[in-house]
């Protein structure tokens, strides 16, 4: 199993612009240096918790400090920009990374944003998303002038003047594609189909274990209708974790900390607001009311000593039918961050060689 980090972020609404973003950098390099695979970055607009609305940025900042880790915004909400500026700025970002780049995109889940860009129906973003995604690679992929006239917007490549100096420069990504991620969090998520469709890395939300399994289903059998093949080994799912020497340490730094924090004051209200709860609750005659910091940490966090960690990760896995890589989602703890250094690098060093390897599931 891969160990990622997903800085979402989540911080609180009293850190600043320059606190969240050092402390995003900082996470990048200790991600790195820990032997985490992956590090995506968020993206929102108006939400006080999750406040980077410019992954690039931190991206750009943290990979002149990392040797191998690779980095994705996660995610790009196409249907808020043009699809065509956000192709070049993508592929120009691949080009400076050299191969460490991953492009994350989702439909956009939240109202707040979309009404900040005076869209109140979001009923049509997935369907923006399709089309602007359809528009980016042909941008990626031009090789002669078109134009495009589609449903949400149009676009096109134009012709060149005909010397050496009217050329227009490559826009193609390093390599000529972009390994893209498509989040999901709904159940039945219309994205997870269309990563399956189109052979894209599979993003999914920890919303219970039957929550997972309609993913993988969903995927596998999206992939299977296009000709893809469909490994277990590309899924990835974002859970929280905290890793201690005992399993009273961990949970009394997953509990006191930035994580616990986060869970009460914004977490647990989200998950209550978008019926997320319901599906993490283990028992299905308990009141999602009852929900406690003692129930996360026994329940629904990855949060334990080493050896607890491993066993809650196998049986997870052996529940679910397997998966490849965790994210594991970043909390504030910038006033004291050893307790959380140490939970990455035991994460990564101790927990992930010890669990088992996702079965394969691949289809023709």
């Amino acid at each position: 199993m891969h160990v990622a980090m997903f800085q979402t972020p989540l911080q609180p609404p009293e850190r600043t612009p320059r606190q969240v973003f050092d402390w995003a950098v900082e996470q990048a390099i200790a991600a790195d240096q820990a032997g985490f695979t992956e590090y995506w970055v968020g993206e929102h607009a108006t939400l006080n918790w999750e406040s980077i609305p410019n992954p690039e940025l931190v991206i750009a900042a943290a990979v002149r400090e990392t040797e191998t880790i690779k980095f994705g915004p996660g995610a790009h909400l196409p249907p808020y920009y043009h699809p065509a500026s956000l192709a070049v700025q993508v592929a120009w970002l691949s080009r400076v990374l050299e191969g460490r780049y991953m492009l994350g995109v989702g439909a956009g889940a939240y109202p707040s944003d979309a009404a900040l860009r005076g869209m109140t129906d979001v009923s049509k973003n997935h369907e923006m998303l399709f089309e602007a995604l359809d528009i980016m690679h042909m941008i990626w992929n031009a090789d002669e002038p078109f134009h495009f006239e589609g449903t949400y917007w149009s676009a096109g490549y134009p012709e060149s003047e005909g010397d050496a100096h009217g050329a227009w420069r490559d826009l193609s990504p390093y390599g000529g594609k972009v390994d893209i991620g498509m989040t999901a969090l709904s159940e039945r998520s219309p994205s997870i189909r269309m990563a399956g469709e189109r052979g894209f890395i599979p993003l999914s939300v920890y919303a219970g274990n039957e929550f997972l399994r309609n993913h993988w289903r969903d995927y596998e059998a999206a992939a299977s209708a296009n000709g893809r093949p469909a490994d277990r080994s590309i899924h990835h799912v974002l859970r929280d974790a905290f890793v201690g020497e005992t399993d009273e340490e961990a949970k009394k730094h997953a509990i006191e900390g930035g994580l616990g924090r986060a869970w009460r004051e914004y977490l647990l209200p989200t998950y209550k607001r978008f019926g997320i709860l319901k599906g993490l609750v283990h028992d299905p005659s308990m009141d999602i009311e009852d929900v406690d910091m003692d129930y996360l940490a026994e329940h629904i966090w990855l949060c334990g000593s080493v050896d607890t960690v491993v066993e809650k990760i196998n049986k997870w896995q052996e529940d679910v039918g397997g998966f490849g890589t965790l994210l594991i989602y970043s909390h504030d703890y910038s006033a004291k961050p050893e307790p959380w250094l140490q939970s990455m690098n035991l994460l990564a060093s101790e927990v992930a060689p010890r669990v088992k390897s996702p079965v394969s599931a691949v289809t023709a």
